[in-house]
């Protein structure tokens, strides 16, 4: 047994050896590609003003050196970099900045992701430390206690002015509306369901934008209603031609009274999660591809044909099910009044869902409590980062068309209006 466990350190530690040697050699090519990049930056900036002289023909423009060297935190560790000092003798000099590597940089951006992550995942100010250890390296530097202090109060302040921010230049042709639950307990709000109300807009051109985050409750009307005046109060005032989201959302009554000539469309993705909810595990597959069958037909009228076939098959033993399913019918089917283009986007509310699924509250509270507005600009913060990869809409060309107000038949635009437009 003994010699088992020396064989066992034995290769861990070699193990460990190759990782820290492999590790060291990925970031020291890091490092030189980096270098590299600035170097030639640098030369071309210097080049691009090399016309410009002295009455006795010296350049005006030149290298001096190198600034002070500085480590940057990304994530395989931390990278030294020296910058070089360009020297700039003009009477009207103008410092060089890099836009590789910016004056004040000493983190890669994308691991300011990491710290509302972090956050929303229950990790309390004063364990960031270790826990950004454990992800980027025992080298860490640069991410105190204090620092993400700091950088909690930035971001709260980036927050308030963007929840104020004006829409009146705006124009959104679809809204997804959800109410959205992390592992952090609010403040002294113990028993009551507090969540985050979340609302992604498609603009004129087809990008995908956070347009609002507020905490309230999920099915009430009046947090709904709250977050909605809001928008209207910030310019907003024609709403979406359609907005997507769950059956139980508080968000369509509050709909119906601040922007009453917005569609409906009900997500199929909650949709049939709530249905196969109402069956046995053992139906459930089969069940599913009915469904599927259901809201992925080519024409309306085949899907109600399928959802039809669907009731009878399972209408008496599974009534439930199928009364979750009927009840909505009305508001299922909505997406078939717009370009068949854009079904695969506005048939459920999946840009929310896959935006905060890694955060989303899946294990109980967490102990310590998060204050209204540190997490609410946490998910502001994780939305701004996600929305970077947000895709534009398919046939985004046709969102004009749809904004004018044609109305689609089973996908496809009336030709009259067609050659209209």
């Amino acid at each position: 047994m003994e010699k088992n466990e020396l064989k066992q350190e034995k290769k861990q530690a070699q193990d460990d050896s190759a990782r820290s040697l492999l590790e060291e050699i990925i970031r020291e090519g890091a490092r030189k590609l980096l270098q590299a990049a600035i170097e030639k930056e640098v030369a071309e900036h210097i080049e691009n003003l090399s016309a410009i002289t002295d009455a006795e023909g010296r350049r005006m423009v030149v290298r001096n050196g190198f600034v002070p060297e500085r480590s940057i935190l990304t994530g395989i560790g931390p990278i030294a970099i020296k910058q070089p000092r360009v020297r700039d003798r003009r009477e009207k000099k103008e410092t060089f900045t890099s836009s590789i590597l910016p004056r004040y940089l000493r983190r890669v951006p994308s691991l300011d992701n990491l710290i509302p992550t972090l956050y929303l995942k229950g990790i309390s100010t004063g364990d960031f430390a270790e826990a950004l250890k454990a992800i980027l390296g025992e080298n860490v530097r640069g991410l105190s206690a204090n620092t993400i202090v700091r950088l909690k109060r930035q971001w709260e302040d980036e927050y308030k002015a963007w929840s104020k921010s004006s829409l009146a230049e705006k124009r959104y042709v679809y809204f997804w509306a959800d109410g959205i639950y992390f592992n952090v307990r609010l403040e002294d709000i113990e028993n009551k369901r507090q969540c985050m109300l979340v609302i992604i807009g498609a603009q004129e051109d087809g990008t995908k934008e956070l347009i609002a985050v507020l905490d309230g409750y999920r099915e009430s009307k009046l947090s709904w209603s709250e977050l909605l005046s809001d928008l209207k109060q910030r310019g907003l005032d024609s709403g979406p031609k359609l907005a997507i989201g769950d059956g139980c959302l508080g968000f369509w009554a509050a709909l119906r009274e601040i922007y009453p000539d917005t569609q409906q469309q009900r997500c199929w993705v909650h949709k049939t999660a709530n249905i196969l909810d109402k069956m046995p595990k053992s139906v459930q597959p089969k069940a599913k591809e009915k469904i599927h069958d259901i809201y992925l037909a080519p024409t309306k009228e085949q899907a109600l044909v399928a959802l039809n076939s669907f009731v009878s098959l399972y209408g008496k033993k599974f009534p439930g099910a199928c009364e979750c399913l009927t009840k909505d019918t009305e508001v299922l089917f909505s997406f078939y009044n717009f370009p068949a283009e854009h079904w695969i986007h506005i048939r459920s509310t999946n840009v929310i869902e896959s935006t905060f699924a890694t955060v989303r509250l899946r294990t109980e509270k967490t102990k310590g409590c998060g204050t209204r507005l540190a997490t609410l600009t946490m998910v502001f913060k994780l939305g701004l980062e996600a929305q970077k990869t947000w895709k534009r809409i398919k046939g985004y060309r046709l969102i004009p068309q749809v904004l004018q107000g044609i109305t689609c038949i089973d996908g496809e635009i009336p030709e009259e209006k067609e050659q209209v437009a």
